[in-house]
Order: structure tokens, then sequence, then C-alpha cells
């Protein structure tokens, strides 16, 4: 019994699985069995081949009857914590002002900096909870959470305290991003480059000793950041030990991808203007593409990012829900993967591929989490359905059955009730 754990807590059989590796079709095990052992997967396989020395541990035995299990998903880009909503600029762009023109205006993200810097962190703990149960309640295990609602010290701290609050509090892992450079804040106004001093050398230094970000991100774009600037960011955030991502190519091609590269970046993310220089850069980096749905189908773009390029230079794609308060106020990552494929042509695994495996290495996470292997944390899902192609096909249903998260099944509505 070399490399099982003498105490299994727990064995889910007559199971369906998507491990999401080798060479099968979304890594397909039929009739399979899964093995926890203190929160980590112990054995996965064929249930005719499950050890006899483990069928006789003793342990809580699950019969899944024939469901799919795959691994918990990852939603790898959200900014879920924040203060109000915007509604009345969703109605805006639908007469005809576009996101550039509202954000211009002092509308767009400034306006939810204004509800977010008014809001004490109950509040903004009490207004987010609804968002992440959503995403929870169709199988989403762990999630990253920005910061970019505050862009002042106190209110960014703010944010990253109740996104840890809310990972401590809700089975899920929290993975905080610090956004300080999203936008610019009237307190700033013509002084970009004054801002991004003051986020590297008075915001950062606090959150990095605070410990309250895993990461650090940058808006590289024409209404956002320029190339420069993100530079500074990043230099930033490496004196201070911190990987980086971007949000690049989403409006105009800045060359953030080959930014991202150059920095060894988790992730490039929204990439609708990406060329195939940036491709091949995200290619050499190791970096990963999140694309992200929701934000192109609200903002009603027209140019989707180059699948068939980031495929031919094998760059990891990742999806996402973006989930914010104006241009994808999303809380579904199942539709997510729906519209992956109708709107960028993915395929129903590539699109499963991108909340698991490749959500997990967009994280940092890609040994610990993303796919059914021995040694990963025991977070996975439990679907009604009869193939994974389902969990694309459909839009507006959630076959989710049961969660499990460090091989415990989560009471979910005991969960919302408890809220």
């Amino acid at each position: 019994m070399d490399g099982i754990p003498e105490k299994i807590n727990a064995i889910w059989i007559h199971a369906n699985l998507a491990t999401m590796t080798g060479e099968r079709p979304y890594g397909r095990i039929e009739d399979g069995a899964l093995a926890v052992a203190d929160g980590k997967i112990a054995w996965v396989g064929k249930k005719n081949r499950l050890p006899e020395d483990l069928k006789r541990k003793d342990a809580t035995a699950h019969d899944v009857q024939g469901q799919w299990i795959t691994p918990g998903f990852i939603d790898c880009h959200t900014h879920l914590v924040y203060g109000g909503n915007r509604a009345n600029e969703f109605e805006k762009r639908l007469q005809g002002i576009t996101y550039e023109e509202i954000a211009r205006q002092g509308g767009g993200i400034r306006s939810t900096v204004s509800a977010t810097r008014k809001a004490d962190e109950d509040s903004l703990y009490r207004q987010s909870l609804p968002r992440l149960l959503s995403l929870l309640r169709e199988g989403v295990t762990t999630v990253e959470i920005k910061s970019g609602y505050g862009l002042d010290l106190d209110t960014e701290m703010r944010m990253l305290r109740v996104a840890k609050r809310l990972g401590e509090e809700l089975p899920v892992t929290v993975f905080p991003t610090y956004l300080g450079a999203h936008a610019l804040p009237p307190e700033f106004d013509s002084r970009r480059d004054d801002y991004i001093d003051f986020v590297c050398r008075e915001v950062l230094p606090k959150v990095a000793a605070a410990e309250l970000a895993a990461a650090v991100d940058v808006f590289c774009e024409s209404i956002g950041f320029s190339y420069q600037q993100a530079e500074q960011v990043f230099q930033a955030a490496r004196q201070h030990r911190l990987p980086v991502k971007i949000h690049a190519e989403q409006l105009s091609d800045l060359g953030g991808a080959g930014l991202a590269a150059k920095y060894d970046a988790l992730s490039a993310d929204h990439l609708e203007y990406l060329s195939e220089t940036g491709v091949r850069a995200l290619s050499n980096a190791g970096t990963v593409a999140v694309l992200l749905p929701g934000a192109f189908y609200y903002l009603r773009e027209t140019r989707p990012p180059p699948i068939d390029i980031l495929r031919r230079y094998k760059v990891p794609i990742a999806v996402a829900t973006d989930c914010n308060p104006g241009s994808s106020p999303v809380g579904s990552l199942l539709a997510m993967l729906n519209m992956a494929c109708v709107l960028f042509r993915l395929t129903p695994e590539e699109a499963l591929a991108g909340v698991t495996r490749n959500a997990a290495q967009a994280l940092g996470i890609r040994g610990q989490a993303g796919i059914l292997t021995p040694g990963k944390d025991a977070d996975f899902v439990i679907w009604a359905i009869n193939d994974p192609a389902e969990l694309a096909y459909g839009l507006g249903f959630n076959p989710c059955r049961q969660v499990v998260r460090r091989g415990k099944p989560v009471d979910q509505n005991s969960l919302v009730r408890n809220k």
C-alpha cells in the first residue's frame, strides 16, 4: 500500500470522474472511486482497481450513483468586494453611451469607489456575501478577490480584510489581490504619476507588511495606466516578493501582455486586442491567458480574444466571471463556461480546464488544486449530469449536487440559512 495513508476518512464510489489530467478527454474515468485522507486526495482510479487494503479501512463511503465528479471550480478573477451597484450605468450603455465615455465622466470605477469608501467593514462584508454565495452554490471552492475600489490606503486595506474574512467564515479558499492601480482617484486628478508613486511607496508596503495580498494587479489600458506606470507597480511588487497579474489588451494593445511576460506574471486578463507578438511572449513565460466573457458580453464587444493563436502557441487558457459592479455583474461561473464556448468558441473541455486546471495555474496553486490526483486538496464537486460537456451546454441551470471541500461535504443550504 505504498503512498496510501494509513487513515482514510472517506471514499466516493460509483463515480464518473473528470480528473482533468492525462490523454483521455476530460481525464475521464468511468465507474471510478476517489479516496480522501486528512483533506487531501489519497487515491483515484477505477472502482474495480480499488486496493483491497483501502476497502477495509474504516472510512465513510459515499455512493455517487453514476454522477460526475470534477475538481472544485476556481474563479481566478473577481472584484466581488465593493459597495453599491451601477445599474444606472447599465441603462446608460443601452442608451448609447460607451464604457470609456462613462469612465471619463467620473462614472464607472469612480462611482463604485465613492460607494465603497463610504461603507464600513461590516457593510462591505454583508454586501459581498451574496455574490460569493452565488459562486459557491455552483461548485466554486477557490476564488480570487481583488481590491481596487478604494484607491486610498484605508479603503484598500479594508477591502482586503473583508476578502480575508470571507475566506475565514465560508468554505472557500480566497486569494486576495491588491489592485491599487485600477483607476485614478479624484484627489489625484491629472496626476497619474503621483498616484502610482503613492501606490508603490505608501500603500503596497503596508499591504505587504500586513500580509493581506497574495498578488498585485494593474489595469494597463488607455483609460487606466500606461505601460511605464504598470511596470513601476510590477517593480514595487517584486521588491515585496509578490507575484503580479495584469488587466491587458481589453480595449487597445498597449503591450501589456509583453510586460506581463517580462515579469513572469501569473496571468494576463481580458486580451481582446492581444497580438501574436503578445501571445508568443505569454507562451514563452508560461503566463496564463484569463478570458472574461462576462465583460465582453456586457460591453457588447465585437472583437474576441485570438483563441486560435493562443491554441497554436499552447498558452494555458482560463475562464473567470470578472464579477464586478460595472462591466461584468456576473455571479455564475457556469454561465461563463457557456459564454466562453458560444462567444469565444472554446470547446467544452477547454472551458472546463479554464475553471479548474488552468485557473489553478493562474493563481499559482497548480501544485495543490485544479485536478483530481493524489496529493491535491480534496476540493471537488458532484454533478447530476451524463457528460462533462453539459456543464458548458446549458445556461441558467445548476446541476451541482454536492460540494466537497478539504474532504468534507458542504451543507450549502445550512450555510445560506446561517448567514
